[in-house]
């Protein structure tokens, strides 16, 4: 395999493929445009590292102006925290004894936060913290309506709270919520009013809360598709939003979202066969392509549809005579699903002018431990 470093300086197209390229250009402008609307609102932006899982790229968000990093797997954080980001949240629960050694751990070296909805689990840290000599920051996640974890609003939040508050070595920063129900819906409107109704929830429980004696220091949810409706809530603090670094083809038809952001992220891909007019093979399947919102498709290129993904070959269809591919040519694709489809790869090629800038490993690329 080359030397990826031997890029630098060469044009996209002299990559090998399969690769996953990022405008370099329309990644920097999607992260100022979202830290421009956080500079404008009450709320702040922690965005989320599960969308690029590569920590020059955290910095470059932290540099425009996000209070720190969001992760979603311990992995991940350790990941930031080793590159010398200190204000991280895993927004996901972590229960088994040996991963709460390694986040305990990490308190030695970050001012680490994590998600709790359990008792024991609360227990279980407290302990630990106080083996260890530090304290955990601790948020308590609430189902606002998505179904997946969370306690419930209300009454078994505050149980939750007051046990936080008084185990020793922890400390309750306030509550979490995810509408990851609602960030995808694509009129603005219906997302819009399913956001806020899931909001409200949280809000009538930090008052409750509140109204209990419980301080509530920090509000935290939202998604790319909710940035602008969850950070222009009041009672917010934070926003978690990841894919709008990148976007995808997903995001792309989000109204008000897929305006707002460029695609910045793509996979090169070679023809390697075209045993028909009117079929064309290349080099990308599904181990370079995810395909859980639908099957990804070629970049400006019409009358050539991708129509199906095996391992290591994408199938696309020709409906224009125009398109003129042979093997040996290279395209890009664009993602449906920026997440998912950046942990099947090693490397981003940076490109600025059709030209390779800079190469990054995605050091937290399968960090799902």
């Amino acid at each position: 395999m080359q030397d990826t470093e031997s890029y630098i300086g060469r044009h996209k197209t002299e990559l090998d493929t399969p690769a996953l390229l990022i405008d370099l250009d329309k990644m920097e402008a999607n992260i100022q445009k979202m830290a421009d609307y956080f500079n404008n609102v009450s709320a702040e932006l922690r965005p989320h590292l599960k969308t690029h899982k590569t920590p020059i790229i955290a910095h470059k968000q932290i540099e425009a102006g996000a209070i720190g990093i969001t992760c979603a797997k311990l992995g991940e954080a350790e990941a930031v925290i080793h590159a010398g980001i200190r204000d991280v949240l895993i927004a996901n629960q972590i229960v088994s004894p040996h991963k709460i050694a390694r986040l305990i751990n990490l308190a030695k070296h970050s001012e680490i936060m994590v998600a709790v909805d359990n008792a024991h689990n609360v227990q279980d840290i407290s302990e630990a913290a106080k083996a260890k000599g530090v304290t955990i920051r601790v948020l308590v996640e609430v189902n606002i309506g998505m179904d997946r974890c969370g306690v419930e609003p209300g009454q078994p939040t505050l149980v939750l709270a007051r046990q936080i508050c008084q185990s020793p070595n922890l400390k309750f920063e306030g509550l979490m919520g995810y509408e990851g129900h609602t960030v995808a819906k694509p009129d603005r409107t219906e997302r819009e009013t399913a956001t806020r109704e899931s909001m409200q929830r949280l809000i009538e429980t930090k008052h409750f809360l509140e109204k209990h004696g419980i301080d509530v220091s920090i509000m935290s949810g939202g998604g790319t598709g909710t940035f602008d409706i969850t950070g222009s809530i009041s009672e917010m603090t934070e926003v978690q939003a990841g894919s709008y670094v990148f976007m995808d083809s997903t995001y792309r038809n989000v109204q008000g979202v897929g305006e707002k952001f460029d695609n910045a992220l793509s996979v090169l891909a070679t023809v390697v066969s075209r045993p028909e007019q009117d079929r064309i093979i290349v080099d990308t399947g599904l181990k370079v392509l995810t395909k859980e919102f639908g099957i990804p498709q070629p970049i400006g290129i019409p009358g050539l549809e991708m129509t199906g993904l095996s391992e290591e070959h994408g199938k696309m269809m020709v409906s224009n005579g125009d398109v003129s591919l042979t093997p040996g040519d290279k395209l890009e694709i664009l993602p449906t699903h920026c997440c998912t489809n950046v942990n099947l790869h090693d490397r981003f090629f940076g490109i600025r002018d059709e030209i390779v800038e800079s190469v990054w490993e995605i050091t937290a690329r399968g960090k799902s431990q």
